[in-house]
């Protein structure tokens, strides 16, 4: 019997089509949008054993260095020895393998090292979520069924009250939650999961299970292109309605037809984009775009197009940061002067270093005293700009005016114009090719995202990245954020009736 591993029980869980994909049609997955995820835990997981290691001591089994049997002698022995923390621990029984990520030797009253052990899984995310549950209910199964005398389980997930103190000490990165008593008494549940995920493995054919909301949940499934592909496709999807709460409740009812759609469940937005998308037509409110955005005009001063690229690491590298905190590296900044020229200025740092203190002297020193600071989905950058204040309390003043001045061209588009190529979303990504299309972010080269340039940013800023492969990441991030002002210029002028 093939041991199925705890991701592929939760593949499982997940939908049964997912797992036996995983299994007989690997090569129908799509891993691109995973990558990144993958990265980050892996991250993380390393410095979880960094911090757990606190002796120096621990053991790690490196499953990709000596190889699964290998990996479950090495981790039978360290068990029955019972003297070291292990990292990575292989396990397997009823036909099921998982790695711990770090296992605690626990001691008994007389101070020794006992045979009970406090089993710890180690997740990137700031708290703990129901498919955590489901994994740690899988992994403590495994754990038990093979052996292993638990103590106790837990989920350590990212404190983001932790704030890094530039020491190299990570002492405080992590929070326990005590999980013990919820994961074995899911045990005869879980072994349930075992006995399905093997019924659907042995099959011939793949389970017939139409798409559905399970598709994006708890993650967005690789196989979806292909499940679709295998199911005639509305011609206009009520995923196109925007907000719109029943979707769900409609496609259980049989309604995937964004025409079968009562009027009465819809709100005026999502009346608008049904009404549009089925007539093939685009709103635009021309006068009121135009009139809003006069409002905005200060005479005689410029008008300025700003945009931010940012990382926000589970893994805070520089002192006063924390957990996730959206750190500015780059800028953008088109400048409309009154007589009609356009400049451009730019603030990118790969040294490395905190980028926060020059970001910040940089965006003071181009935005000028007067005229209105553009930006679309100004929530972000207000929230980013009112950090850097508080970072840099010299600063404050001019970083607050920029606050100010900030206007949002996303409301304009939201409220004045709607085209159905959009499909429910105002995303600039979306809403700049229907009104420019001569603008294409799929044209840039490596990096066309604001994920991709988040991942560009932590590569280009690794001590083994080469001078040649940084420079690269330099031009990348610079064409992809200067696209994004000069975006908003052309909506500007669009809107404003230019």
């Amino acid at each position: 019997m093939r041991n199925l591993s705890k991701s592929k029980i939760i593949s499982y869980r997940q939908c049964p089509k997912r797992l036996w994909l995983e299994i007989h049609r690997p090569e129908l997955k799509d891993d691109s949008a995973s990558e990144a995820v993958f990265a980050i835990g892996n991250q993380v997981g390393d410095k979880a054993q960094e911090v757990y290691n606190t002796d120096g001591t621990g053991a790690l089994i490196d499953i990709n260095e000596i190889g699964w049997p290998e990996a479950f002698a090495r981790t039978e022995q360290l068990l029955c020895e019972g003297k070291s923390i292990i990292f990575e621990a292989a396990m397997r029984a009823k036909g099921a393998l998982a790695l711990a990520d770090v296992m605690i030797p626990v001691p008994d009253d007389n101070g020794d090292k006992g045979l009970q052990w406090d089993m710890i899984e180690v997740k990137s995310a700031a708290g703990v979520k129901d498919y955590h549950r489901d994994d740690i209910a899988v992994q403590s199964f495994i754990a038990t069924a093979s052996g292993v005398s638990l103590s106790s389980v837990s989920l350590a997930h990212i404190d983001t009250s932790f704030v890094y103190q530039g020491d190299g000490d990570y002492s405080g990165l992590f929070h326990c939650a005590d999980l013990t008593e919820e994961a074995m008494s899911r045990h005869d549940e879980v072994e349930q999961w075992l006995t399905g995920a093997h019924e659907i493995v042995a099959r011939d054919q793949e389970p017939d299970i139409c798409t559905g909301g399970h598709c994006s949940s708890p993650f967005a499934c690789p196989f979806i292109a292909h499940c679709q592909s295998q199911e005639p496709q509305p011609e206009f999807p009520i995923s196109c309605l925007p907000n719109f709460r029943k979707k769900a409740e409609l496609i259980e009812d049989g309604i995937t037809e964004l025409r079968d759609v009562p009027k009465s469940m819809l709100n005026s937005t999502q009346v608008m984009v049904q009404e549009n998308t089925l007539a093939g037509t685009t709103y635009f409110d021309a006068k009121g775009a135009a009139a809003e955005l006069a409002r905005e005009t200060v005479d005689g001063a410029p008008h300025y197009f700003l945009d931010f690229e940012t990382s926000n690491s589970a893994i805070p590298i520089w002192k006063g940061t924390r957990p996730f905190q959206q750190v500015p590296f780059q800028f953008s900044l088109h400048t409309m002067h009154p007589d009609g020229t356009l400049d451009q200025e730019t603030f990118l740092d790969l040294s490395g270093n905190d980028p926060r203190r020059d970001f910040a002297e940089a965006l003071v020193k181009v935005c000028g005293d007067t005229g209105p600071v553009f930006v679309y989905n100004a929530s972000f950058e207000k929230t980013v700009i009112r950090r850097e204040a508080i970072a840099f309390p010299d600063l404050a003043d001019e970083l607050s005016a920029i606050v100010e001045r900030v206007v949002d061209l996303l409301p304009i588009a939201r409220n004045y114009y709607y085209h159905p190529s959009q499909n429910g979303s105002w995303s600039i990504k979306y809403v700049l090719p229907a009104i420019c299309p001569d603008l294409h972010y799929s044209e840039l080269e490596g990096v066309q995202d604001g994920q991709m340039a988040i991942s560009a940013y932590q590569e280009a800023i690794k001590p083994d990245t080469t001078p040649a492969r940084k420079a690269e990441i330099y031009s990348q991030l610079d064409k992809y954020c200067a696209l994004d002002t000069l975006a908003m210029v052309r909506l500007w002028e669009f809107f404003s009736g230019r």
